[in-house]
């Protein structure tokens, strides 16, 4: 078929090699590496949060254009991480591939889903720090501001399985643009296969985690250095933290289950029988 077509991409039982062998890497990689690639890729994902929120801060957009195109421009934060290479917490999930084939421990898994996914906090909320002393906040009239703290309220009011399972839908779709990176041999290749599904995922309203560490820092700044609007609820570090829980438990099943897992079953299991 590749032949027939011109088809220059890796087919998909290639790539199940290819993450599989990517996912050992990974999960060797020495601590202070880990951490470092960590924080960059939290800080990568802040980074297309603050381009979504610029979309949505502007008031003429309608709903579905304003949730679409701010979807467009959050895939900056995965395609940085892919491209200019970062360790995030929500793609490692298909680490679960290489520790379902025997060719890592769960020990090495774990350690490296904790690590990475503390350092992407870092990232994140450090760049929730710059964010915030940049005073970007305040462009547009303050809207964006103002588009960050209804942002995290929205989130920090979610009931937790209804965080779980957006959660879960968002990194089935994350983990499907790394997974389909992964079969492009360049960087237009991977900027393709990235985009659709980060934009799907954004714009359908799914929850990604560490966005969200993003998101909740910048917003507790906020309020912290403004008086609140009348009647306005306060964004805390308690409803941060009940947030993130669900989001990141849903995100680890739908990336390592629904996603590493069962490309294990399909690609793996059967070459290897």
């Amino acid at each position: 078929m590749a032949e027939i077509y011109g088809l220059d991409a890796y087919a998909p039982a290639e790539v199940a090699r290819r993450v599989q062998s990517v996912g050992v890497t990974k999960a060797r990689l020495p601590v202070h590496q880990t951490l470092m690639l960590g924080v960059l890729a939290g800080a990568f994902i802040g980074l297309g949060s603050v381009f979504f929120t610029l979309v949505k801060s502007d008031a003429t957009l309608g709903f579905a254009t304003a949730q679409v195109l701010g979807g467009v421009v959050f895939a900056l934060g995965l395609l940085l991480v892919v491209v200019a290479g970062a360790e995030l917490f929500t793609g490692n999930n298909l680490l679960a591939m290489a520790w379902a084939a025997g060719q890592i421990s769960t020990r090495e898994v774990l350690r490296n889903w904790v690590l990475v996914c503390l350092a992407n906090f870092v990232g994140a909320a450090g760049l929730a720090v710059l964010v915030y002393l940049s005073g970007h906040w305040q462009m547009n009239g303050g809207a964006i501001g103002r588009q960050v703290v209804a942002i995290a309220l929205a989130k920090q009011d979610l009931s937790p399985w209804t965080a779980f399972f957006r959660g879960v839908l968002c990194n089935v779709l994350v983990c499907l643009a790394v997974w389909m990176a992964m079969a492009g041999r360049s960087v237009v290749d991977k900027a393709v296969a990235i985009v659709p599904p980060v934009a799907a995922f954004v714009a359908a309203g799914f929850e990604h985690s560490i966005a969200n560490m993003y998101w909740f820092p910048l917003a507790m700044l906020l309020q912290a250095s403004a008086d609140p609007a009348p009647g306005q609820a306060a964004v805390t570090v308690w409803g941060m933290l009940a947030n993130l829980g669900p989001v990141i438990a849903g995100n680890l099943m739908g990336g390592s289950v629904l996603v590493a897992l069962t490309y294990q079953v399909v690609y793996r299991r059967t070459s290897a029988g």
